[in-house]
């Protein structure tokens, strides 16, 4: 059996030194390893090793290879190329080299922490192609350490005797140190590849494309009611954010418009998305962040109306809302807005746009700008607001690999086109019930994990009943408490459908844990899919995706 190289196919600078790497592989034995092409840097500097011979038994030894012609001149070494003739050094380079790897290799944890002792080092020279005398003696050259055209046959065997000659005080190497030295030379505490490093690059390419989509907010400095429709993906939340903080930071006038700051409302529905708006803004200087940012319920709790249980929909839906209405309409001018822009406003009943008019400062050229999905749609409640918006239309997908929005493109309200990068396929895990859904998906996360992704990286998302884990940590508890752990924590985030609009994880398990379609079933598949950015897994039933998606989605998720 020869010695195993490392690497198995080294690319070596000449041919002389590919043909000796070849001899000492076939002529060494199977438990013996040939490095070859090692580089090493110290602080003094840079060293390139030949080949290294590691033996287990007789000792490590650093070959110093030299083709051509090859002699001594005046006690110097000569060697001739094509490329001509030049004074060289090779037992030099060979010690060198051999003092530079023991000590690195003797510095280094692992070898020192193991207490072993130093084993027996050697260094030579080959010179294949020309001829040494049988008497050739240098004082610190023997001939036993240079090996000619005529010692080739037996290289293996002259190479395994040089520590044998050179060092008889230290020991021999075992098996473990060959070892030892081959994963030290491997480096330590080495970069692994990270999936959270490519999504950070993809993440910042979004985060381009979506400032140069903002200079769509131009056209709206002249429009003062406007409706911006897109897909998930599109950057509608973004827009809608940096129109608030805009219109609340005012411009220089240009072109005789009138661009002062205005006092402006970001209003949105769920409590989730609320408190995304209210962390970005919380950075700006104060005089930069709108006058109100929260849902549309903490807009009217912000009026002075009543707060109510989270099981009274009645309150929520329809009574807070004509509170809201009179409320708005008491309220002096100073506590009105110049402009309010709405964000995920297909989740608005009719009767909330009325309060919403009344606290414009003037209701007939009060900014009125409102960002929207109709296919997100996932609450029975239907609604437009009462004055007529121009519309504006974002068709590019930009926050979604493109896997991902291959995947969900066919939910979406319009054809996007996808430019969110590369990344991986969207994978699908069939169970027979639903009651094995979120064991599944439980899996699922685990082997993100595994796979590298962090903890705040991943979210298990539930379209069905709440996972255990989120009943745990939302409970009845202060539900902006919970949502912020969704930035704030370090562990995974459970969550359902309905409250994640607008939000986006890395990497979403979508557990559709249900046997059957049930209202906006359809609107609930496109949400929970279009939450993710990088990775995407979904869980559930075949027949009932199918069912949800239709034809389309099946076929994109490979069902």
């Amino acid at each position: 059996m020869p010695a195993r190289p490392v690497p198995a196919d080294p690319q070596l600078a000449t041919e002389s030194e590919r043909e000796v790497w070849q001899r000492l592989v076939r002529q060494l034995g199977a438990d013996d390893v040939v490095l070859a092409g090692v580089r090493l840097t110290n602080r003094r500097k840079d060293f390139e090793l030949d080949l290294v011979a590691l033996m287990p038994g007789a000792g490590f030894v650093v070959l110093e290879v030299k083709g051509g012609s090859v002699w001594v001149q005046d006690g110097q070494w000569m060697q001739s190329r094509g490329s001509g003739t030049a004074v060289i050094d090779p037992v030099g380079q060979a010690r060198d080299n051999l003092y530079a790897l023991r000590e690195y290799v003797e510095q280094d944890p692992r070898w020192k922490d193991s207490s072993r002792s130093r084993v027996r080092w050697g260094h030579c020279v080959v010179f294949p192609y020309s001829d040494v005398d049988a008497d050739f003696a240098l004082p610190e050259t023997p001939r036993w350490a240079v090996h000619d055209r005529g010692d080739q046959e037996s290289l293996g065997e002259r190479v395994r005797d040089i520590p044998m000659q050179q060092e008889s005080r230290n020991r021999t190497p075992d098996p473990d140190d060959v070892e030892l030295v081959l994963e030290i030379l491997r480096g330590r505490q080495l970069p692994v590849s990270s999936p959270s490093a490519v999504a950070d690059d993809r993440e910042g390419e979004a985060d381009r494309l979506t400032l140069e989509q903002s200079t769509l907010l131009k056209v709206t400095r002249l429009l003062n009611r406007v409706e911006v429709r897109g897909g998930a993906g599109s950057g509608k939340t973004v827009l809608a954010l940096t129109q608030a903080k805009e219109m609340t930071r005012g411009l220089l006038n240009r072109d005789g418009e009138d661009h002062s700051p205005k006092r402006v409302a970001l209003v949105c529905y769920s409590i989730g998305l609320a408190e995304y708006f209210k962390r970005q803004v919380a950075a700006a200087p104060r005089k930069h962040r709108p006058a109100f940012v929260g849902t549309f319920h903490e807009l009217g709790q912000h009026w002075g109306g009543p707060d109510g249980s989270r099981e009274n929909a009645a309150f929520w839906e329809e009574d807070l809302p004509a509170q809201m209405a009179e409320l708005a309409s008491e309220l002096d001018h100073g506590h009105k807005f110049d402009a309010i822009v709405v964000d995920e406003a297909q989740d608005f009943a009719d009767a909330w746009w009325t309060p919403l008019m009344r606290a414009l400062r003037d209701e007939e050229t009060g900014g009125l700008y409102v960002y929207s999905d109709e296919n997100q749609r996932i609450f029975s409640r239907f609604g437009q607001p009462p004055v007529p918006l121009v519309p504006l239309v974002l068709d590019h997908n930009l926050r979604n690999t493109k896997q991902i929005a291959a995947a969900f493109g066919p939910l979406a309200p319009m054809r996007m086109t996808p430019r969110g990068g590369d990344g991986v396929e969207v994978r699908f895990v069939a169970v027979a019930t639903k009651g094995d859904a979120i064991d599944a998906a439980d899996e699922q996360a685990l082997e993100l994990l595994e796979a590298g992704w962090r903890h705040r990286d991943i979210a298990l998302i539930t379209t069905g009943s709440r996972h255990p884990q989120q009943v745990k940590l939302a409970g009845d508890s202060d539900q902006r408490e919970y949502w912020r752990t969704f930035w704030e924590g370090d562990d995974l985030f459970f969550g359902h459908v309905l409250g994640c609009k607008g939000l986006e994880r890395r990497a979403v398990v979508l557990c559709v844990n249900q046997d059957e379609v049930s209202d906006r079933s359809r609107e609930r598949l496109y949400v929970g899919m279009s939450r993710a950015t990088d990775v995407l897994v979904v869980v559930g039933i075949p027949e009932v995706v199918r069912e949800m998606g239709g034809d389309a989605v099946a076929r994109q998720l490979g069902i």
